[in-house]
């Protein structure tokens, strides 16, 4: 058989998903590996996406989605970020990842070079090998509570530099940007005219402090914008398995958009996209509940986190606790996950599934049964003799 290609032989393992399917074949464990919301979906939303079904609206939709979902993302993001964006900026994609996919396709040549944090997300450097881009990682350091900083993330520009991204609400830290921070680091962009792709999965996630969007300071005018937003509904809404997200993208690049979208996926399934289209302009009660249950998660976590001495990062977003095991994980904190799984039942994303300075970390899902929770937290191996 010939070879693939070699930045597909070297796209590394995805560690969270390696944690979570031996979790899967472990009888009984529990899984706090992975960021799947539990609540069932709302009866309308399914409803929607049953009636495009039954009336056979199944042919091809426009490249960018339908009209309707489109202005509905749009509306949102107008209402929630105060950027003034039309519907024509909005593409519908399947799910943020195909988004990010989409952004990083228009920008990354082979051999650019793309600053993603570290630690983050691991598609972010999975997605830019796929296109023989370089992922170099800016450092978010514990004693700077995880918050870059902007003379750390000018220090690794070169020639070479394409792409800046930004995650806030963070996965997999629960980290928030405040405002003045995210207006720092779109203006560092500018001024080494690099593009910014900003993955806000979690916007709908934060506690007592607001979400600001890079979107809020990209420039006026054509020559001047460069902020590619991504959005989804997996987390907002629990569509996880839908796959609905939209990319914002800066002004005048509706053409090449439409270009790239072919070429990628021609469209999104017109089933999803009117269950998307309930979800964002019917009853908004999922994500009032899903937003308390999150938090009531934070803080009973915390709670057993703090007893046992654990140290932790305060999660002001997202649904993710950032906890430090290097008491126990003796320098290979992957290994000592699955340790702990097979002794313990349980299952926690390891810490350098998302960077190197992940290493003694671990990510704690916050987002199933509270009960389940605190019973796999009550395993952990605490700090304090």
């Amino acid at each position: 058989m010939p070879q693939l290609a070699a930045h597909v032989r070297d796209v590394p393992v995805n560690q969270i998903r390696e944690i979570t399917e031996a979790a899967w074949r472990t009888p009984g464990a529990i899984v706090l590996s992975i960021g799947e919301p539990g609540f069932p979906l709302p009866r309308h939303v399914l409803d929607a996406g049953m009636a495009c079904l039954d009336r056979d609206e199944t042919n091809y939709t426009p490249n960018a989605g339908i009209p309707a979902l489109r202005e509905a993302f749009a509306a949102r993001f107008r209402e929630e970020q105060g950027v003034d964006v039309g519907a024509e900026r909005l593409y519908v994609v399947s799910g943020a990842q195909q988004g990010l996919h989409f952004a990083m396709s228009m920008l990354l040549s082979p051999g650019d070079e793309i600053l993603i944090p570290n630690p983050g997300y691991p598609t972010f450097a999975m997605t830019s090998r796929l296109l023989n881009a370089v992922p170099v990682g800016y450092p978010l350091h514990p004693e700077h509570g995880f918050q870059p900083r902007v003379a750390d993330v000018e220090a690794l520009i070169t020639s070479r530099t394409r792409v800046l991204v930004l995650n806030s609400p963070s996965n997999p830290l629960g980290a928030v940007l405040n405002g003045e921070l995210v207006q720092e680091l779109v203006e560092l962009a500018r001024r080494h005219d690099i593009w910014v792709i900003s993955d806000e999965c979690y916007e709908a996630f934060t506690y007592d402090v607001p979400h600001v969007s890079p979107a809020r300071f990209d420039g006026g005018t054509e020559a001047d914008a460069r902020v590619f937003t991504s959005l989804t509904l997996s987390k907002t809404y629990g569509l996880t398995g839908l796959r609905i997200g939209a990319l914002v993208c800066p002004p005048g690049l509706e053409k090449k958009m439409d270009n790239v979208m072919e070429s990628i996926v021609s469209c999104v399934a017109s089933a999803p996209q009117y269950a998307a289209l309930a979800a964002l302009t019917g009853p908004q009660d999922y994500v009032r509940h899903a937003h308390r249950h999150y938090r009531e998660n934070r803080d009973a976590a915390s709670s057993v986190l703090a007893a046992k001495g654990i140290r932790y990062l305060p999660a002001q977003g997202a649904f993710y606790l950032w906890a430090d095991m290097s008491h126990v994980t003796g320098g290979d904190v992957r290994a000592w996950v699955r340790r702990f799984l097979a002794d313990s039942g349980v299952a926690l994303a390891p810490g350098t599934a998302f960077g190197s300075i992940g290493e003694g970390w671990v990510r704690i899902a916050l987002c199933g049964r509270q009960e389940d929770l605190l019973e796999g937290l009550s395993r952990l191996p605490g700090a304090r003799q």
